[in-house]
């Protein structure tokens, strides 16, 4: 390691007022005359002071993570007032998670945040950069750092809103044992425990070498929506303004099943009705969890899904450090996971249709067509409305295997630090069926062979059902990357306050995305003609996918002093992407993928100006300005259109008559398909990479030893982002979209429908800006030294403007796109080392409340509760979520230098969460949402720790 001169004088003061500037790990004290070692840290290549960033970097340590209480590395990102908008485990509850637990930075999206391992990128999750934290084992993290700006001339295109970089345990000689059961104090549904053993042999500097094993063990249980109060029905009644209402989330998907006859009436104008037949025969609901409005009984769904969904996760660690000589290092490292995450929701419900004249029709329709008012002679359609309770919850498997390897060098010569890696990373995930998915001709052969009647009473027809049952796996994706990395720094030449320092690095990568649904999945198709099947309850027409594309980029980053206490850094990046390479031709009916090339290549430069201004001992102010791109992803560009579900109701767009698409369309205003599928188009048309532009502005003050004060106002702003059109902007401009409107085969109603595909382009900008603040405080008082650290973030813009919906801004409200950004995120704790032996830790943790989803009378699903509790008139409505505050508690006893056990309670006080009337969202829950509050209530957790 190089000894410093005028650099290390020019921080030492800053090191020896305590400042962190940023940073949370302590700076070791050295004398006047001793070299000041310099460590690489998360943001800069430059190797240098920690606590001299002029880049605002956070850092958990080991027992900052401890304190948490957290269980895994989701958990504990999820618990940091930075982040919003990332993907939580209970959104896989109806497959909106996909198995997925996300990072997001500032509410920008887990898109543009980067997480690294050991300052290394892992395969991600998805094609593009969007990695799966419950893939990282939390036993085997050492710190964490985050870097809550732009870091994209640094790790590549993809940092925009900043980076999360793990990093593991290394250089441990001691053999540790760590086990942790964590339950909620109201049943052991939700409880979660975990094992870990480590080990490690030799001293990197002592013995020239170290080599380190860690494994680790963790289970969550699931818990069910009925469980909790709040959770267990989807008709909650609940007060607003002085006044009762009731909340009605349920479904017209019911059993026994209800209908929609479609007819003209006698002025020939074609309308519907919907009915229940065993309602209209027996004047009740006979079924579970169904309440009866108007002529038929609808399901209450809510009551039957899961809140938190079963995990597991088995993992390993290996790394190897080796001294090849004093100036040289041979590092290596493995990481191996296993994560399953099994998330039940409803039983299967499908709208399926019902052939007029067939034998269900005549026993089940007919006998009720003129107690309605309806002339037989006029129906056109009827659509079963069936939710198959006996299949049992549908249910997911998400099961993910994790491989990670890197290998290299780094070292110094002739004054130059340099580092040379090799990664491979892969990420497999299978989606496999658990329960409740159904196979379309196994049912329909059970109904034509009068075995089972959707429309009667249910018995037990579990056994009858069963055969239909799928268990088979739905689809497999795998991502894999590869990568070579080299970088160098060095003292470059004196400036009258101190030596100019630079450092440059490149990096190739070469990245594979593949999707490969089943037969069932995809539904009649070109690979398989003679295909017809589909899923009850499940999608169907997904298509394959097969890809890859390289890119490489080189980056150079300049420290210059340009007086005592200021120095600025100027970093720039070259960026180049290849066009993806589409490797399988997949051709479905007017839907050709071909393979090769497809879309633009891309490539821009990029950079960024950080300057760190250190005025007086006890204030340090830091700001930067950066501009940054990022390329499109693979699927983005190559996803072939496949069902995307349906729209809302729209009036037909097709008005002329001679138009071949004319007779698909629906009497007056219908539901319609909706295709989603990637932009391949060349030239004008083709995806170009998103824009952004962001700055940083901040400063630390110490003005007592014992206190540091620090707030940073970030601004990010994107352009060109990459979106697809709203459905209403597509329905109701068809004259602009036309090219986006064509004929379709569904696979489960096996005819041609009108559909809109709802392509991505280059159509949005956004705008995001805040203040993070960090504080600390630290004193010795009569029963022992107290630490108080109070980090938060205030949101003061989160907007984007899209074409056809404006400008919509997104903080503190229910937006259009079903999510919450809140104004005030925070995170008090306060900790007293009463004695070597006991550490008392107590946290607040806070979100500020908002707007909830609002309704109009029409669209409403609350209505007003009749004093004699009768369901009344449904009503407009528009309320605010309270505020969410949970306390934590937290007692750490170390009996011994090898022996600690920490005890703690997270929700101290039981707090429920908020309610809300959202129905859209994360999973299937009613009543809160489960994106934002954690469902468990109070909490009791053990962790114990030896060490020999």
């Amino acid at each position: 390691m190089m000894v410093e001169t005028v650099l290390s004088r020019s921080v030492r003061l800053i090191c020896a007022s305590g400042l962190a500037f940023g940073m949370h790990a302590a700076v070791a004290q050295t004398s006047a005359d001793a070299p000041v070692q310099r460590v690489e840290i998360t943001g800069s290549s430059i190797k240098r002071i920690s606590a001299e960033g002029a880049l605002p970097v956070q850092t958990l340590s080991k027992l900052q993570i401890e304190q948490s209480g957290a269980t895994t590395v989701a958990d504990l990102v999820a618990s940091l007032p930075s982040m919003q908008g990332f993907t939580t485990s209970s959104m896989s509850v109806n497959g909106g998670g996909g198995g997925l637990q996300t990072a997001s930075i500032h509410a920008i999206g887990e898109g543009y945040t980067l997480v690294l391992l050991n300052g290394r990128r892992l395969a991600p999750a998805t094609s593009g950069s969007t990695v799966n934290l419950a893939s990282i084992p939390l036993a085997a993290v050492e710190r964490v750092e985050i870097l809550t700006d732009g870091a994209n001339t640094l790790y590549g295109s993809d940092a925009i809103a900043g980076v999360v970089n793990f990093i593991l345990k290394k250089n441990q000689t001691d053999t540790i044992i760590e086990g942790t059961y964590n339950t909620p104090q109201k049943s052991s549904s939700g409880s979660s425990s975990n094992i870990a053993i480590s080990k490690g042999w030799g001293d990197l500097e002592t013995d020239g070498y170290n080599i380190l094993l860690s494994g680790s063990h963790d289970e969550s249980k699931a818990m069910f929506a009925s469980e909790r109060s709040f959770s267990k029905s989807g008709v909650i009644p609940f007060w607003d303004n002085g006044k009762q209402y009731n909340l009605y989330q349920l479904s017209s998907n019911s059993i026994p099943g209800n209908a929609t006859v479609k007819y003209k009436n006698a002025a020939g104008v074609a309308t519907s009705k919907s009915f229940g037949p065993d309602f209209l025969a027996t004047g009740k609901c006979n079924g579970p969890n169904l309440f009866n409005v108007g002529n038929r009984c609808l399901f209450d769904y809510a009551a039957t899904v899961e809140d938190v969904p079963g995990l597991k996760r088995n993992s390993g660690f290996g790394s190897l450090n080796l001294k090849l000589n004093k100036d040289t290092n041979f590092f290596a490292e493995a990481l191996a996971s296993s994560f399953s995450n099994t998330a039940q929701y409803a039983p299967p419900a499908q709208p399926l249709g019902i052939p007029v004249g067939s034998a269900l029709y005549k026993k089940s329709i007919l006998p009720y067509l003129s107690r309605l008012g309806i002339d037989p002679n006029s129906v056109t359609s009827v659509t079963m409305n069936l939710r198959l309770a006996d299949a049992g919850g549908r249910a997911d498997t998400y099961q993910t295997e994790a491989r990670h390897l890197a290998f290299g060098v780094d070292g110094s010569f002739k004054g130059i630090d340099y580092r040379a890696a090799y990664t491979h990373s892969e990420n497999t995930q299978t989606d496999t069926a658990a329960g409740g998915y159904m196979s379309l001709n196994a049912f329909d052969a059970l109904v034509s062979a009068g075995k089972f009647d959707p429309f009667a009473s249910p018995g037990n027809s579990k056994d009858v059902l069963a055969p239909a049952v799928l268990h088979n796996q739905f689809s497999e994706t795998k991502s894999k990357i590869d990568m070579f990395q080299v970088s160098g720094s060095t003292e470059l030449f004196n400036m009258p306050a101190g030596v100019a320092q630079l450092a440059v690095g490149a990096d190739y990568t070469k990245q594979k995305y593949s999707e490969a649904p089943d037969a069932y999945s995809q539904g009649q198709n070109v690979q398989q003609p003679n295909f017809t099947d589909a899923i009850v309850g499940g999608g169907a027409g997904a298509l394959p996918i097969d890809a890859h594309r390289t890119n490489w980029g080189t980056y150079a980053e300049l420290l210059l002093p340009l007086a005592k206490r200021m120095d600025l850094t100027m970093s720039t990046r070259y960026d180049d992407f290849s066009a993806v390479t589409n490797d399988k031709n997949f051709d479905t009916a007017g839907n050709l993928v071909a393979s090769g090339k497809q879309g633009e290549s891309a490539s821009k430069a990029t950079y960024k100006l950080a300057l760190r201004w250190n005025p007086m001992d006890s204030l340090l102010v830091r700001g930067s300005y950066g501009t940054g791109f990022k390329a499109p992803t693979l699927t983005n560009i190559v996803k072939p259109l496949v069902n995307g579900g349906s729209s809302q109701f729209h009036a037909c767009p097709i008005t002329s008559t001679t138009d071949p698409r004319f007779p698909l369309c629906n009497p007056g205003s219908s539901e319609y398909n909706l295709l989603t599928g990637g932009n391949a188009a060349t030239g004008a048309g083709a995806l170009k990479p998103e824009e952004s532009k962001q700055f940083t502005l901040g400063f630390r003050l110490e003005p007592i030893p014992s206190l540091s004060i620090g707030f940073d106002l970030w601004d990010v702003k994107l352009t060109n982002q990459i979106q697809t059109l709203s459905e209403d902007v597509v329905f109701n401009n068809p004259k602009v979209y036309d090219s986006l409107l064509r004929s379709y085969y569904d696979p489960i109603q096996k005819q041609n429908v009108l559909a809109a595909a709802l392509t991505p382009f280059n159509l949005a900008s956004s705008h995001y800006q805040g203040i993070d603040w960090d504080h600390t405080y630290k004193t010795s008082t009569a029963f022992g030294k107290l630490n108080v650290q109070w980090t938060g973030t205030f949101m003061s813009k989160a907007e984007q403007e899209t074409p056809g919906t404006g400008l919509e801004k997104n903080i503190g409200r229910f937006n259009s796109y079903s999510d919450v950004t809140f104004r005030w995120v925070s995170k008090l704790t306060a900790s007293l080392k009463v004695s070597d032996k006991y550490t008392h830790a107590i946290t607040a943790n806070y979100h500020s409340g908002y707007t909830d989803q609002v309704y109009t009378a029409d669209d409403s699903v609350v209505n007003v509760l009749n004093i004699d509790g009768s369901q009344g008139a449904t009503v407009a409505f528009k309320r605010q979520v309270s505020s969410y505050t949970t306390i934590d508690w937290q007692t750490k006893m170390a009996f011994s230098k090898k022996f600690t056990l920490t005890a703690g309670v997270k929700n101290l006080f039981d707090i429920d969460p908020p309610f809300t009337i959202r129905n859209a969202g994360g999973g299937n829950q009613s009543g809160y949402d489960g994106r934002y509050a954690d469902p468990l209530g109070r909490q009791i957790y053990l962790v114990g720790n030896y060490k020999f």
